[in-house]
C-alpha cells in the first residue's frame, strides 16, 4: 500500500530473514557453561586437584583463598572434614551430569516408544497405555526414591531408576500427542498404501518427525533430573557418602551456613549454573525447531 502524503516512510524489514538469523545464533552462555562443566568432569583426574576424599582436620572450614584466613591451596575453601571444595565440586559434576544424562536417555527411549505406539495404534492400546502413563505421572519421584533408599539402600543406580521410572511418562504424553497429528497427514497414508508395516512407519516416518520435540524435552529434563538428584542427595536418599555429590555437599553446610557460608554456597551455584544453562539451551532448541515460537 503506498504511503500517504507527508507520512514517514519506514524501511521494510525482511521478517523471515531477521528471524532466521536470530534463531540460528548460538546460545553462547549455555554452551560455555555446559562445556566447562562437561570438560571438568571428563578431565577431572588430569587437573591435579587434591583428592576429593582426603581429610585434614587441621584445615577444616578454611575460607576461600581471597579471604584473610584463607589459602589459595584451597581456592573455594574446605568443608568440616578439611576436604577441598573445588575438587569435590569438580568430581561432583561427574555424578550430577552422569545421573542427568543416563536418566534422561533411559526415560526418553522408553517414553518415546510408548508414545509412538499409543499414538499410532490408538483405540484400546492408546487408552491402556495412557492410563498407565497418567498413573505414573501422579506418583511422586521423591517418595519412590525414599522407598528404594530405605529398602535397598541409597546408590547411583537407585537414583537413576527412581527418576526414570517416573520421568518416562512425560515423554510418552508429549510424543503421543504429536503422533496423533502426524498419523492424519498424507505421508503416513501413502506409506500404508505402499505396503509399509507398522514398525517401518513408526521408525522411518513418525520417529524422525518427533525428533525435534524429543531433543528439546531431553535438554530441558536434564536440568530437572540434576535438581531431583541433588534433592535426593540432600535428603540422604541419593548418592551415598563419601562420593562427592552437590546435594549432599549443600546438606553438609546447612548447619554452619552463618560461619562457613562457602560450604553450601559454591555447590548451590554449580547447580544453579548447570540447570540454568540446560534450560536456556532447551528454550533455544525449542525456538529453533518451531518457527512459530521465534520472536524478533
Amino acid at each position: 500500500m503506498p504511503a500517504e502524503p507527508g507520512a514517514l516512510a519506514l524501511p521494510e524489514l525482511d521478517v523471515p530473514a531477521v528471524t532466521s538469523r536470530r534463531a540460528l545464533r548460538l546460545p553462547r552462555f549455555p554452551l560455555a557453561v555446559i562445556g566447562l562443566f562437561v570438560l571438568a568432569a571428563v578431565v577431572a583426574p588430569l587437573l591435579g586437584l587434591p583428592d576429593p576424599h582426603a581429610q585434614s582436620l587441621r584445615d577444616r572450614f578454611k575460607p576461600p583463598g581471597w579471604e584473610a584466613a584463607g589459602s589459595w591451596k584451597h581456592p573455594l575453601g574446605t568443608d568440616r572434614l578439611g576436604r577441598d571444595l573445588l575438587s569435590r565440586i569438580v568430581w561432583g559434576s561427574r555424578v550430577s551430569l552422569a545421573a542427568g544424562v543416563v536418566t534422561v536417555l533411559v526415560a526418553s527411549a522408553f517414553g518415546a516408544a510408548v508414545g509412538l505406539t499409543a499414538g499410532y495404534y490408538g483405540g484400546r492400546v492408546d487408552a491402556v497405555l495412557m492410563r498407565v502413563t497418567d498413573a505414573t505421572m501422579s506418583f511422586p519421584v521423591i517418595l519412590l526414591a525414599l522407598i528404594l533408599a530405605v529398602t535397598v539402600g541409597p546408590s547411583f543406580t537407585n537414583v537413576v531408576t527412581a527418576i526414570a521410572v517416573i520421568l518416562w511418562a512425560r515423554y510418552a504424553r508429549v510424543i503421543r500427542g504429536q503422533v496423533l497429528t502426524l498419523v492424519q497427514l498424507d505421508f503416513v497414508a501413502q506409506a500404508r498404501i505402499a505396503g509399509a508395516g507398522a514398525w517401518r512407519i513408526i521408525t522411518r516416518h513418525l520417529l524422525p518427525n518427533t525428533f525435534g520435540t524429543l531433543l528439546v524435552l531431553v535438554t530441558l529434563q536434564i536440568g530437572y533430573v540434576i535438581i531431583v538428584e541433588a534433592s535426593l542427595s540432600f535428603l540422604g536418599a541419593g548418592i551415598p557418602p563419601p562420593t562427592p555429590a552437590w546435594g549432599s555437599m549443600i546438606a553438609e553446610g546447612r548447619d554452619v551456613v552463618t560461619r562457613a557460608w562457602w560450604v553450601s554456597l559454591f555447590p548451590g551455584l554449580a547447580i544453579l549454573l548447570v540447570v540454568l544453562a540446560f534450560n536456556l539451551l532447551g528454550d533455544w532448541l525449542r525456538d529453533t525447531f518451531d518457527p512459530k515460537l521465534r520472536q524478533l
